[in-house]
């Protein structure tokens, strides 16, 4: 059987161990690139094997206690419902609790009956809701927080039962037991809240994608489609003020579109007939009709969403390191809870309920899903936020790799410069030849597609008059060199490069040459970007080196690197020799290199982090870990900087997840906290 990606959407993980837990699953059933976010209940796995298939799948998923959902949207309704119930229950028991501490009693809440009718709601809602989860995670081999909730919970719960039977309002313990249940479930519900709100980006892609769209049929008639309707080459309209329901080739005149929800880019962008007009962009005014050419995941929007939630997925060493700590706290949790127990009722002779409440303490208070859940959170906003923007980061680790970045290695043609060039007035050994000279020019550089010649084809467009030219006979390029031609008398002419071994190069970048004598030489420059030199002083600022590698000239590159303050430069470079210097510049220290993901595929590949401009081209998304879709080179210290805040949130989710535990489960083993307040300290522990 043909290998095939399979996108799942499951629902029910209440925690990141959760999301381990069904990944190991999936892996023991022979699935391969197996990625499941706890976050958006997304599942990505590929099935190669014949013997398994996608219902196969989804009956095991479900046998784990989790549903497999079409919805794409993480629904509260379920967390929701649990929550109130428990609450209205629950909320009397912990309020005269609270006022019992300040020394206030009602005699009728000391009634064990009357706890154990308020807490039986939120108990059988605790026990089939973490109970279920509980079970399936130690199925799977990776416990999970919920083990610790249950157990608590269930702790606290038949201790009380027993005091009921017996009647012994001491053993009372039903709002406790139903207060953990409670403050667990409130916590779970601000958590899904706040993923919600993590994962907006991506929802605000695909929100792109979906909508309505105007077709226009064979015989002229227009009817109205749903956007998941849409076939290659249909022909659509688009009004004023309508988002571009597809990735279309223009057909109509001049349009200036929005592609802020892109690109980032605030200013319209005017495109023509023949241009790509991106799916999701708004038409500020007219009528837009144009051949669908890309829909859905081959779309530009498509391509990023799977980019971003590809960039997810991939996990920085940090996350890693979390990870690997989380999977192990639960069993490490319930020794110390077993201890403190033993160690409290045996060996200090405290009394068995006062050893059982520390024991639920350290049980309910400790969180795993602070190290779990904190990590891949920070990953995705950080990830989001830059896709929002028109920055595409195609991994968490790259994300890690660009906040902790210390050299930045530029292309020249094309990154720092626009690659647009201008060619100066002919500098010609007979001054009255000049429209000659460029009308010769001009023909020869017809058959050329080197950004030269267009640029020499844009500057001499007028002076296009073959009456004044000899009759070519035969007219040649030769790539890096330039072109030759012969005309009807047997004159050679050339225009390119100053001929190898040839002397006396004057000081000029293009030549024209008639029977290897020189007739004319041309001043090539090339408009250095707007925003380039506020891109350098802000890398300095920001204690980042930087330095230009080129395959151009000497003096070229040396007048650029001056131009805009570069620390270095490399001139004359060779692809081999660039490769040669990314990678001893890369293990030296982190080093990113930006380039046009084209010529500089290979150095891309090879620098730490590799950087294109290109506009999300083919090659520009194949080489380069990082792509700035709209071409701005000041989007990069933004990718920086959200990159920097992202490392530093990584860092300081691991640190506070460790310190909580390591002063919170000593003052729970010390009796110093009660299992209600330990509840309430977790619950809200992996929201700050």
């Amino acid at each position: 059987m043909e290998s095939k990606c399979i996108e799942l959407k499951i629902e029910g993980m209440d925690c990141a161990q959760c999301a381990v837990g069904i990944t190991r699953f999936l892996e023991k059933k022979g699935l391969e690139e197996v990625n499941v976010d706890f976050q958006t209940g997304e599942t990505q796995f590929v099935i190669s094997n014949d013997s398994m298939t996608v219902e196969e799948v989804k009956k095991g998923i479900s046998k784990l206690g989790y549903t497999v959902s079409k919805a794409s949207d993480n629904s509260l309704k379920g967390a929701s419902l649990k929550l109130w119930i428990s609450l209205v229950f629950t909320s009397p028991l912990l309020l005269f609790h609270v006022l019992m501490a300040f020394g206030i009693h009602y005699p009728f809440m000391h009634n064990i009956w009357i706890s154990f009718i308020l807490a039986a709601p939120a108990m059988f809602i605790g026990m089939v809701h973490f109970g279920n989860s509980a079970y399936q995670s130690l199925k799977l081999g990776v416990p999970n927080m919920d083990v610790l909730i249950f157990t608590g919970g269930t702790a606290a719960f038949i201790y009380s039962v027993i005091g009921l039977i017996k009647m012994d309002e001491n053993l009372n313990f039903f709002e406790t037991a139903a207060g953990i249940f409670t403050l667990v479930l409130l916590g779970n519900w601000l958590e899904k809240k706040a993923v919600n709100q993590t994962t907006s980006a991506i929802k605000s892609l695909a929100n792109l994608q979906k909508g309505s769209a105007r077709r226009q049929l064979p015989d002229g008639r227009i009817e109205d489609v749903e956007a998941s309707e849409i076939k290659l080459n249909d022909v659509l309209l688009v009004s004023a003020g309508e988002i571009v329901p597809a990735d279309m080739i223009i057909t109509s005149e001049e349009v200036l579109l929005d592609e802020s929800l892109i690109t980032g880019e605030s200013m319209p962008v005017l495109k023509k007939s023949g241009d790509l007009a991106i799916g999701g962009t708004r038409l500020f005014d007219g009528i837009l009709e144009g051949k669908v050419k890309a829909k859905g995941r081959d779309a530009v929007v498509g391509n990023m969403i799977a980019l971003v939630k590809m960039a997810r997925n991939d996990k920085p060493a940090l996350q890693r390191f979390a990870d690997k700590m989380s999977a192990i706290f639960v069993p490490v949790v319930l020794l110390l809870s077993l201890a403190t127990f033993l160690v409290a009722a045996f060996l200090f002779d405290i009394s068995y309920q006062d050893a059982l409440l520390r024991s639920i303490a350290v049980l309910v208070i400790s969180c795993p899903c602070a190290l779990g859940l904190a990590t891949p959170t920070a990953v995705m906003v950080g990830v989001g936020r830059l896709a929002k923007s028109g920055v595409i980061i195609k991994g968490g680790a790259t994300l890690e790799a660009l906040g902790n970045l210390k050299t930045m290695v530029f292309d020249k043609t094309g990154t720092l410069t626009t690659g647009e060039f201008t060619i100066s007035e002919p500098l010609t050994t007979q001054p009255e030849d000049a429209a000659y000279v460029k009308a010769l020019c001009y023909h020869l550089e017809k058959i050329s597609a080197h950004p030269i010649a267009k640029s020499i084809l844009t500057s001499f467009e007028s002076f296009n008059n073959p009456e004044i030219l000899p009759v070519f006979t035969k007219v040649w390029e030769d790539k890096g060199v330039g072109v030759s031609g012969i005309d009807d008398k047997g004159n050679v002419y050339f225009l390119g490069n100053w001929p190898v071994g040839k002397p006396n190069k004057p000081d000029a970048d293009l030549f024209l040459l008639i029977n290897n004598e020189v007739r004319a030489f041309f001043i090539i420059s090339d408009k250095v970007r707007t925003e380039a030199a506020s891109v350098i002083s802000g890398l300095k600022a920001r204690n980042i080196s930087t330095l230009i590698l080129s395959g151009d000239n000497e003096s070229k590159t040396k007048k650029v690197a001056s131009e805009l303050g570069i620390d270095h430069y490399y001139a004359s470079k060779l692809p081999a020799e660039k490769l040669d210097i990314i990678s001893r510049y890369s293990n030296e220290n982190i080093t990113a290199m930006i380039g046009d993901g084209v010529n500089d595929a290979p150095s891309l590949t090879r620098a730490s982090v590799g950087i294109s401009i290109s506009n999300a081209s083919q090659m520009a998304v194949q080489s380069a870990q990082v792509i700035l879709m709209n071409g701005n080179l000041s989007k990069l210290l933004e990718a920086i900087d959200i990159s920097k805040l992202t490392v530093n949130t990584l860092k300081n989710s691991i640190f506070w997840a460790f310190s909580y535990n390591i002063v919170a489960i000593p003052l729970a083993m010390g009796g110093f906290l009660n299992p209600t307040w330990g509840a309430l300290f977790m619950a809200f522990s992996d929201l700050i």
